[in-house]
Order: structure tokens, then sequence, then C-alpha cells
């Protein structure tokens, strides 16, 4: 595992979800399905979306969510939705 990798205990993040989370956080770019689930905080949807990584690995999410992104960047869907919104509208001239 990178140096790039969350781990919350004996859970990871995979490397290759990190870029996806880091673009959503600092640049608000709109996640995958998966992600998407999971920042909204609809824990069933992100189960279905889940590829098995991901599944085993649940607890590293809400780890990396509660403790490191920003409060008002996940937690539901319209906490979502506001937090994409604020980057459309730093790019308004």
């Amino acid at each position: 595992m990178s140096e790039d990798t969350y781990r919350f205990r004996d859970w990871y993040i995979p490397q290759r979800m990190m870029g996806a989370i880091d673009r959503y956080i600092n640049q608000g770019i709109q996640p995958g399905h998966f992600l998407t689930a999971i920042i909204s905080k609809d824990l069933k949807e992100a189960a279905i979306r889940a590829d098995n990584e991901n599944l085993v690995n649940f607890p590293a999410y809400l780890g990396y969510f509660c403790n490191e992104a920003p409060s008002a960047c996940w937690g539901s869907e319209e906490k979502m939705k506001a937090w994409l919104e604020s980057f459309k509208k730093e790019q308004q001239p």
C-alpha cells in the first residue's frame, strides 16, 4: 500500500479511490456512484455499489470522512449538493 492510502484501524481506502476523494473535496468534482453514496451517507446504496475491496473497507471511508474531511462536504445528499455548488459559484465570473 502506498503512503497516499488512508488507513483506519485495520481497514484502508484503496489508493485508486483517494484521487476521486481529493478531487471531490478540493475541486468540487462529482465522484462516482459508490463515493456519492458514501458522501451522502446512504450506506445501503454504498453497499450495493461497492466492489469487494471497498465493501470490506467500509469503516475506513467512514473514518476518513468523520476525521479528515470538512464536515460541510459530507453527511447528506443536501450537504454534498451544496459542496459541489460552492465550487460552481467560485468559477463564475
